[in-house]
């Protein structure tokens, strides 16, 4: 890798390195944040769908925003949204708010996460075919993962640490600071490389063109297409798991106030995406096509739900979440360079966004209705209902699979070391 290439995948892994860091410290604690706040699991659940409500309604204009203004815009834009909002749910939690509050903040939440996805993984395949890159995408994404499960394993194990020894409002004023300082970073270092901001026709005549364009690559190509079909059923069960195994394993366990256990999950999860995007490069290599493995993690993600699910014990419970985490992790690096593969330069950002989007659309449906199983026969159950949602988004990457496409056999064979 070239001296120009090496730098720009530092800043990116930087920039990974400190959003989860800032989001990974609630992580562990984010249910029993909302139900210490005296919202019931429904509620619980409901307020993190309406978290996905705001990336359904503004994934698509600030996707526009960073083809038009430009990545870095959007970066900071996001570091500046999400540092308030995070604000505003400590305060909320502090005045015991209704629910009718919790929505509006989360629908906020959602609004700052969204100027980040698709801009920052945009900036990174730009900046570095800017630089004359050649090598494995799967390498650069997989470190990536690697580096965010890092910093999710160490925000997630303080933020429990820290809740335990002080309150569950604390992980979120750190949240705030790591995001203001992660403003001033990209501030200073982060250029768009490869990449000129579409500033020369007017801003609405500017967004329709990316609008129409980004439609006719993503969901007017049928292998794109597919892949972000696909996305809700995974990505809304996903979600939903993430934050539900926090009060199951406190219920294994038998300590509902043992908030480090809950915290455990996160960093459990975290370890495994870190040996899943070390790995994911060389288990890519087994395979001729990068559905095959996409397609494969999915079926193993589902066995492994639908065990947890079933089991009552808590070891075996913290087995199946690493089988879970790992085989999730594996999967996401190839999906990221399948579907970057397909997507030309100038629209990338805001087909990565109508991704993230469809990702977002499935848990404003599936978290408050697998949040009510939760309620009604237990988190158990409700695990083992996700396994079985996620299932149906199989068949469609099997569609995505069929339509053959250059990009599903790039990268066949394994990195040299």
């Amino acid at each position: 890798m070239n001296p120009a290439a090496l730098r720009v995948q530092r800043i990116y892994l930087v920039l990974l390195l400190g959003n989860t860091l800032a989001a990974s410290f609630i992580w562990g604690i984010n249910t029993l944040f909302l139900l210490d706040a005296g919202l019931s699991n429904f509620e619980a659940f409901a307020a993190n769908a309406f978290f996905t409500v705001g990336m359904v309604i503004f994934e698509i204009p600030t996707g526009v925003v960073a083809d038009t203004a430009g990545r870095k815009v959007s970066y900071l834009l996001g570091t500046v949204t999400l540092s308030v909002t995070t604000g505003l749910y400590w305060m909320l939690w502090l005045w015991h708010a209704s629910f009718v509050w919790w929505a509006v903040v989360s629908v906020l939440l959602g609004l700052g996460f969204t100027f980040f996805s698709g801009a920052v993984d945009a900036w990174l395949f730009d900046a570095l075919t800017w630089t004359g890159y050649t090598g494995s995408w799967e390498a650069v994404f997989g470190r990536g993962l690697a580096v965010t499960g890092i910093a999710m394993f160490a925000g997630s194990v303080l933020g429990g640490v820290i809740a335990q020894a002080t309150d569950l409002g604390v992980p979120f004023l750190l949240r705030a600071g790591v995001l203001i300082l992660m403003f001033l970073f990209a501030s200073v270092v982060m250029k768009d490389l490869g990449f000129t901001p579409d500033r020369g026709t007017g801003p609405l005549k500017a967004t329709r063109n990316v609008l129409t364009q980004s439609i006719e690559h993503g969901l007017g190509k049928r292998s794109v297409r597919y892949v972000i079909l696909s996305a809700p059923f995974a990505s809304g069960v996903g979600i939903y798991a993430f934050y539900a195994l926090q009060p199951y394993l406190l219920d294994l366990y038998g300590d509902p106030s043992a908030y480090s256990i809950a915290g455990l999950a996160a960093a459990i999860l975290s370890v495994a995406q870190v040996a899943g995007g070390i790995l994911a490069p060389r288990i890519r290599g087994l395979f001729a096509r990068r559905t095959t493995m996409v397609i494969g993690a999915s079926l193993t993600s589902v066995a492994a739900l639908v065990v947890l699910g079933l089991n009552s014990l808590f070891s075996l419970a913290v087995v199946f979440l690493a089988v879970w985490g790992f085989v999730v992790a594996v999967a996401a690096p190839v999906r990221q360079g399948y579907l970057n593969d397909m997507i030309p330069s100038k629209q990338r950002a805001t087909v990565l966004s109508f991704d993230s989007l469809f990702g977002s659309f499935g848990g404003v449906f599936i978290q408050p209705g697998l949040g009510r199983s939760a309620d009604l026969w237990g988190y158990g159950t409700s695990l083992v209902i996700g396994g079985l949602v996620e299932l149906i988004g199989i068949p469609i990457l099997f569609a995505s699979r069929r339509q053959r496409d250059p990009a599903d056999t790039t990268g066949a064979r394994p990195p040299r070391p």
